[in-house]
């Protein structure tokens, strides 16, 4: 189960990271769409979303190396 949740995260920050700067992207969905409120607080909340992914990430890649060594 944490190899497939570790898997998602790995694709969604590779998708994140990869995503061409201002005025594509993310940034332009923030500005063309209320689903995420206003574009800064779109922005944080991205922002957020991945330093929240970036975590679970490493807590997972822990926690799987530490299952290898038993």
């Amino acid at each position: 189960m944490l190899n497939v949740i570790w898997i998602l995260l790995s694709i969604f920050l590779i998708v994140i990271i990869f995503l061409p700067p201002q005025n594509s992207g993310l940034a332009s969905f923030a500005t063309k769409s209320n689903l995420l409120g206003s574009p800064s607080s779109a922005e944080r909340t991205l922002n957020n979303l991945t330093v929240i992914a970036i975590t679970l990430y490493l807590f997972i890649a822990i926690e799987l190396n530490f299952n290898q060594l038993n």
